[in-house]
């Protein structure tokens, strides 16, 4: 069985992030990533290549085989909720917060919430552990523009500032979870390259203990 690895990265800060983890284990891509149209680059370990997909693909790469590892953000895991997956460590990068957000010094609503929100699944189960009727409304993005035209009461979205929804008239409410990235690994994988898989592991998750000290 070959010992080569695929990584699957997701550009913008998680990318900007993972890649000096990366490079603590000697894996470097020989090419600057933002710079090529390529989708898959080598790295400087001949046995391992990136690809680049979108970030709510990460999941679907691994768990199907097509990367043995990858890097995604609690958030979009949270969305995935896939059972076909190891979540070995968390990165402790691009580091935010899953929120609810609405119009500020405005009060609930009388009847059934509306929100809109690209994390469908993470709204349904939040909302319904607190068992309150919702409806909920799928928006890719943009998700500020929602309560502003009426199309929803709040919104569920990663806040990272929090600028965006203050200069829209909006507030953070409830927080759902903080969100961090995490390293992901197809659970074939870990079985038929788990000596290989193992290491990176630990250089990584020794490389996320040494910056937590200096943070």
């Amino acid at each position: 069985m070959s010992q080569s690895l695929t990584i699957a990265l997701s550009k913008g800060r998680i990318l900007d992030d993972t890649l000096p983890l990366l490079k603590l284990a000697g894996i470097e891509p020989i090419e600057d990533l933002e710079k090529s149209r390529k989708l898959i680059f080598p790295t400087s370990d001949p046995d391992v290549r990136l690809l680049i997909v979108r970030a709510t693909d990460v999941p679907t790469y691994v768990e199907l085989g097509a990367a043995d590892l990858g890097v995604a953000g609690k958030d979009v895991l949270m969305e995935y909720d896939s059972q076909g997956l190891y979540e070995p460590l968390d990165l402790k990068i691009a580091n935010c917060r899953l929120m609810t957000a609405g119009p500020v010094n405005t009060p609930e609503p009388k009847g059934r919430l509306r929100v809109a929100t690209k994390f469908v699944n993470v709204a349904r189960r939040y909302y319904a552990e607190q068992g309150r009727q919702v409806e909920v409304i799928k928006l890719y993005g943009s998700m500020e523009l929602a309560p502003l035209v009426g199309l929803a009461d709040k919104i569920i979205d990663v806040v990272d500032t929090g600028n965006t929804l203050r200069a829209n008239g909006l507030e953070p409410q409830e927080l759902i979870c903080h969100i961090s990235s995490r390293l992901i690994v197809n659970k074939a994988a870990m079985k038929m390259k788990h000596a290989r898989i193992k290491a990176l592991i630990d250089v990584l998750g020794d490389a996320v203990e040494r910056r937590s000290e200096t943070e």
